[in-house]
């Protein structure tokens, strides 16, 4: 099967033949005037091997089109950004299931994980009912096979590393995500309530993003960062796995800015506590300590 990134690797490789072809020159010619070994001319055009910016910059200068050069750089940036990517159209191809155990591996394997969701609660928190809505919304839009009771028994068994004593979980979640409901009232509110207990587990730092905070730097989409080697951006049509130093050190910048306007503790859970009193009152939380948060909330606005 022919991936995203050997497509933009063959794509660049046809640019740089025609600009050889335009400049009248033999590809043994083109080898000659570089120094290079015919075959690595012939590699690069067919899109056998991947270029360096150094290659690409000798090959412009070389077909005497200099003007090229910055774009043939910037096909370079698009086949690495293709190579970092990896398209849900398929990791789902399956079903769900594939990509949950991929989940559990890299969970077992990171000691530390820090993560943002902007509209739902981060899978290591959901309940198997939550769980279940957001895989069968997520097979339907998709098109694809459900899976979704084994895609549920994955993400269960990854949330067995939130007991593991060596492992620390630091996770911002934007108050929308508290009331974005995926789901029926009453498995929100039992959704919120897991929420609001986990918030005072040891080793979880669990951080709410009020309505109304400042921020220093908005929070343009959900993004998890695994130890300090990798950042996984989820996106709609794709999944960015980002490793490179300088990638990490923005992402982390960007998590720590937004955590500063975050609040903690008491103040999140009458935070959760206000959400779950929002939903229809037949469905309330079955358990009164997530509902006197919300109360608890209230008494605090009443002080002078």
């Amino acid at each position: 099967m022919t991936t995203d990134f050997q497509t933009a690797r063959e794509a660049l490789g046809a640019r740089l033949r025609e600009l050889r072809t335009e400049a009248g020159l033999e590809g043994k010619d083109l080898a000659a005037r570089l120094g290079w070994q015919a075959s690595k001319v012939s590699r690069l055009q067919n899109g056998k091997q991947t270029p360096t910016r150094t290659d690409l910059t000798a090959w412009a200068h070389a077909v005497e089109q200099s003007h090229a050069e910055p774009e043939l750089h910037g096909l370079l940036a698009g086949l690495d950004m293709k190579q970092r990517s990896r398209s849900w159209r398929k990791q789902l191809a399956g079903g769900l299931k594939g990509r949950q155990e991929i989940a559990v591996r890299l969970t077992e394997s990171t000691t530390r994980i820090r993560g943002i969701e902007v509209s739902r609660i981060p899978g290591l928190f959901q309940t198997p009912e939550y769980a279940r809505a957001v895989f069968d919304s997520l097979a339907e839009f998709r098109g694809i096979p459900a899976t979704t009771e084994a895609a549920v028994e994955k993400r269960i068994r990854r949330q067995e590393a939130l007991y593991d004593p060596e492992k620390t979980f630091r996770f911002l979640i934007c108050e929308a995500a508290l009331y974005h409901r995926p789901c029926r009232a009453q498995v929100m509110a039992e959704q919120l309530d897991r929420l609001y207990n986990l918030a005072g587990q040891q080793r979880i730092e669990l951080g709410i993003i009020p309505f109304g905070a400042q921020l220093r730097r908005t929070a343009p989409h959900a993004f998890w960062i695994y130890d300090s080697r990798l950042v996984i951006v989820e996106m709609i049509t794709e999944e960015l796995w980002l490793t490179s130093d300088e990638d990490l050190r923005l992402y982390e910048r960007a998590w720590e800015w937004l955590a500063e306007s975050a609040e903690y503790g008491a103040p999140a859970r009458r935070l959760i506590g206000r959400a779950c009193a929002s939903l229809d009152r037949g469905h309330q939380s079955p358990h009164p300590h997530v509902q006197s948060g919300a109360i608890g909330l209230q008494a605090d606005k009443a002080r002078p």
